[in-house]
């Protein structure tokens, strides 16, 4: 009996430490966000007066300043159309990349693969010169064109990667009875192996959907001269305040306006997400 009591006594107290050190981790994680919550219900004089975690006196004014704004509205809706054709080429190019580097036996296919790894490893610094001389001669400078070109660098290898393992992982015997079944190569892998990798496409879309939404170096270097065309991380670093006055509350409020979207990405497509993410996990 006191053996009972001691392993029941062992397990809820191996129990309430693994939900404390969930507590803590989910504070240290989220405390951020929502300090910046807080703020972005503050005038910027509020801010400046001192640290304080919930607002006195709560105000909607950077809200409604920030949303009537139309230079600001215009960053938002270049985020949007850069990111989302920045995915949809990553997913279309990748997706075949991927299908030949998974499914196609050939020479050189593993040394490709690890190429198109190490394209992910360079910084973006390092490439700047070389893309703005390209940018340039292309003659799209200043323009969102010049924008969804350039994110491809870093979207579609981590893209190729992904895909590769899933398109690998499918079994074999589905391409060969489509095969038999007389559906053309492009029909099996458009009709049945596309859709099969539906998990895998939602998970590294939102992934380059987020790396688009957030860039700020390409977007700053390839813009300058145009200010329209700018994108929302270079316009919250370029708000202005009073005289030498930092507009803490209007960057935070951008902050918080400019992540509503992910979040309501990720609440659509969570399932597919989980599903893509644990694809592989278990095999049989």
């Amino acid at each position: 009996m006191n053996d009972r009591l001691l392993s029941r006594l062992q397990h809820g107290i191996t129990r309430g430490l693994f939900w404390a050190l969930v507590l803590a981790i989910a504070v240290y994680t989220m405390f951020p966000f929502a300090y910046a919550i807080s703020i972005s219900f503050r005038t910027n004089a509020q801010v400046l007066i001192g640290a304080r975690y919930l607002p006195e006196a709560p105000t909607l004014v950077n809200y409604e300043g920030l949303l009537r704004s139309e230079a600001f509205m215009r960053t938002m809706l270049n985020s949007s159309i850069v990111a989302s054709v920045t995915v949809i080429l990553a997913l279309v190019v990748g997706s075949f990349a991927a299908y030949a580097l998974g499914r196609v036996q050939f020479r050189g296919r593993l040394a490709i693969l690890y190429l198109v790894l190490a394209m992910t490893m360079f910084p973006q610094i390092s490439i700047l010169s070389g893309l703005f001389r390209i940018v340039t001669d292309l003659g799209i400078y200043g323009s969102t064109l010049s924008l969804m070109f350039t994110y491809l660098i870093f979207t579609l290898p981590f893209t190729v990667w992904v895909l590769t393992s899933f398109f690998k992982g499918l079994p074999a015997e589905i391409e060969q009875a489509a095969l038999v079944d007389g559906a053309t190569p492009f029909q099996t892998f458009r009709l049945i192996l596309v859709p099969l990798t539906a998990p895998a496409l939602v998970t590294t879309g939102l992934l380059a959907f987020i790396a688009a939404w957030n860039e700020y170096l390409f977007a700053l270097t390839f813009t300058l001269i145009n200010p329209e065309a700018r994108t929302v991380p270079v316009a919250i670093a370029n708000f202005a305040g009073l005289g030498y006055e930092i507009p803490v509350a209007e960057r935070m409020t951008a902050t918080v306006i400019v992540t509503i979207p992910v979040l309501v990405l990720v609440l659509i497509f969570q399932r597919r997400i989980i599903e893509g993410l644990t694809a592989g996990a278990v095999k049989g």
